[in-house]
C-alpha cells in the first residue's frame, strides 16, 4: 500500500488493510518519509520506503488517496509502479485522489475506473470510462472514489487479489 507522506486518507488506508489482513494477504507499507501522516491524525511507521520499493516483489499495489496522494501522481517511479501493477497476474488498486496516479500512468485507457470527483477530468483524460461509482472493478484494475467506500474497496481488492493468486 502507497502512503502520501502528509497526509493520507486514514479510513481509505485502515479500512483496506483491515479487510485484506483478515483474508490472510500480508500488507506492506511504503511511503516518502519513514512515518506517514493521516489528515485524521493518524501516524503510520512504514515497513520500505517508497524509494526503495521493487515492483517485482509484490503481487498487488494499492495507492491510497488523501490531499498528499498529488505527490505521486507525476512521479517516474509511482508511474512505473502503477504499469507493473496493471500486468498480467498482478493487481493495481487506487482510491480517491489516488486514482489520479493510475490515470497519468496510462494504464486506465480503455477501462473503467472511478475516482474522487476532484480528479474525475484527469481520469477521463487518461482515457478510462468513468464510472462514478462507489468502487469499479475492471479487470485486475479496481478503483474507488473515497472514504465512503473503503471497507468495499478491501473487499474488491481481497476478491480479485483471490483470482490472480
Amino acid at each position: 500500500m502507497v502512503l502520501a507522506a502528509d497526509p493520507f486518507r486514514d479510513p481509505e488506508y485502515f479500512e483496506p488493510k483491515k479487510v485484506l489482513e483478515a483474508a490472510g494477504i500480508k500488507v506492506i507499507t511504503t511511503s516518502t518519509a519513514a512515518v506517514a501522516k493521516g489528515a485524521e491524525g493518524a501516524s503510520v511507521k512504514v515497513d520500505i520506503l517508497f524509494k526503495d520499493v521493487n515492483a517485482q516483489d509484490y503481487d498487488a499495489v494499492i495507492f491510497i488517496g488523501g490531499a498528499g496522494s498529488y505527490q505521486y501522481h507525476n512521479d517516474k517511479k509511482a508511474l512505473d509502479l502503477a504499469k507493473y501493477a496493471a500486468g498480467p497476474g498482478k493487481v493495481l488498486g487506487a482510491i480517491c485522489a489516488a486514482v489520479g496516479t493510475t490515470a497519468n500512468a496510462g494504464v486506465l485507457k480503455g477501462k473503467k475506473a472511478t475516482s474522487f470527483s476532484g480528479v474525475a477530468d484527469m481520469v477521463k483524460a487518461g482515457g478510462a470510462q468513468y464510472s462514478g461509482e462507489g468502487v469499479t472493478i475492471d479487470g485486475n484494475i479496481i478503483t474507488a472514489d473515497g472514504p465512503r467506500s473503503a471497507k468495499a474497496f478491501g473487499e474488491a481488492l481481497v476478491k480479485v487479489i483471490g483470482t490472480c493468486e
